[in-house]
């Protein structure tokens, strides 16, 4: 198959063998990692049954991936990326078998959340690494689709993970489920160490503080990366529903740790539907304007997840919820890998890693605390009118962002 005709086809990406095993790392790695989330959100609200403590366990992960954010970019621009992602794996496995020890006796909450802090830690280094490292293992021609299938094997395991969790959890309790999470980790280590091996060239430029706060000045100065990355920021810290589920779960819905899994993997089923139809049908116009819609869609099933007494009704926004998060999420990489040189992606990406992945943390410390100050019902209906808000004063403030058009003719600022 001739490279412009594998480009057109909807599993170009899969034409590439370090693609493949990168695929198979990260699904059981998200995997994983989603059966220790559920097992760490039920059994801190089973233990305490307030949700001010599902905020502090966004807490004790945000805050080292705040720390570690601009070190853990530039670590990414300066080591060989997949090493990195290894250290970080086996760094996770160690953090869930001592969870899953912990649990086998009377749990301490202490301790809990300094297993969390480890693993914020973990995921600081992780998330720039892994951002850079995809775009040099496939074509740029067939980056969009390799990002579609990207964020659809995220999602799939999303819907697995959960559910996964939720199911351990109820038959054979916490350790259990945390020793699963060490088990899937380390078998997406072992799929990073087939990878051939991705050294980076010599950097141009020594260590300094310029060069570490390079991802800053760089997204600063470009205004449509800067756009998509604050109406995420705003976005997820606004509505960030998710981290309230234990508690809907449990006192609104009235479903035991099993129907949380399933609620925790309704906004991946959207996701996943969602992004096989842009490895499908990508996006050809317009794309800075659908990503706001979408964000606008997102806070919308957010209120309606607010309202809603019926277990049908929040799994289908719940479902609306994860889509609408998909088209945003494929923009908002695209416009960052694509637009950014290879020698900053590191840099550039832990911003986003700041700004996006750290803001899912802070967003639950966000939505705990409202939880406790309004109760769980307002909180949520509160910060999915707050997304919206946020929609139309990014379409204001970033007019670069509404006027992107076509993502393959982004250009690269040197």
């Amino acid at each position: 198959m001739k490279a412009a005709e594998r480009s057109s086809h909807p599993r170009a990406a899969f034409a590439h063998r370090d693609f493949r095993l990168y695929m198979l790392a990260r699904f059981l790695a998200v995997v994983g990692i989603q059966v220790q989330s559920v097992a760490v959100g039920w059994q801190v609200y089973s233990l305490t049954r307030d949700p001010l403590h599902l905020g502090w366990v966004g807490l004790a992960q945000f805050l080292p991936m705040m720390l570690f954010a601009l070190p853990s970019g530039h670590v990414a621009d300066r080591f060989e990326r997949r090493r990195i992602l290894m250290l970080c794996f086996l760094v996770t496995a160690l953090a869930a078998l001592t969870l899953a020890a912990s649990s086998l006796r009377a749990p301490r909450l202490w301790l809990m959340y300094s297993l969390l802090v480890v693993l914020g830690t973990a995921r600081a280094f992780y998330g720039p690494a892994a951002s850079a490292l995809l775009p040099s293992l496939v074509p740029k021609g067939d980056f969009a689709n390799a990002v579609a299938w990207s964020s659809a094997n995220w999602q799939v395991a999303t819907i697995f993970g959960p559910a996964l969790g939720g199911v351990i959890y109820g038959a054979s309790g916490a350790a259990a489920a945390y020793f699963a999470t060490a088990v899937l980790v380390l078998g997406s280590a072992a799929c990073l160490a087939a990878l051939r091996a991705c050294p980076l060239a010599p950097p141009a430029q020594a260590s300094s503080l310029s060069t570490l706060l390079g991802g800053i000045a760089y997204v600063w100065r470009e205004k449509t990366l800067l756009g998509a990355i604050t109406l995420d920021l705003f976005a997820v810290l606004l509505g960030g529903a998710v981290a309230l589920l234990p508690a809907l779960a449990k006192d609104v819905l009235h479903v035991g740790p099993g129907g949380l899994g399933v609620l925790r993997g309704a906004p991946a089923v959207g996701a996943a539907l969602m992004a096989l139809v842009l490895a499908h049908r990508p996006l050809r116009r317009r794309a800075g304007v659908v990503m706001l819609i979408s964000v606008a869609i997102f806070g919308l099933a957010t209120v309606v997840l607010g309202f809603s007494e019926s277990f049908a009704l929040s799994l289908g926004a719940l479902a609306v919820l994860g889509a609408s998060d998909m088209v945003s999420v494929f923009v908002r990489q695209n416009l960052v890998q694509l637009g950014t040189p290879d020698a900053m992606r590191g840099r550039v990406s832990a911003v986003n890693l700041v700004f996006i992945g750290a803001s899912n943390e802070l967003g639950e410390l966000e939505s705990g605390v409202t939880a406790a100050w309004l109760g769980v019902v307002p909180a949520v209906i509160a910060g999915g009118v707050g997304t919206v808000v946020v929609v139309g004063l990014c379409a204001l403030l970033f007019p670069a962002l509404r006027r992107v058009d076509r993502l393959e003719e982004l250009h690269v600022s040197r």
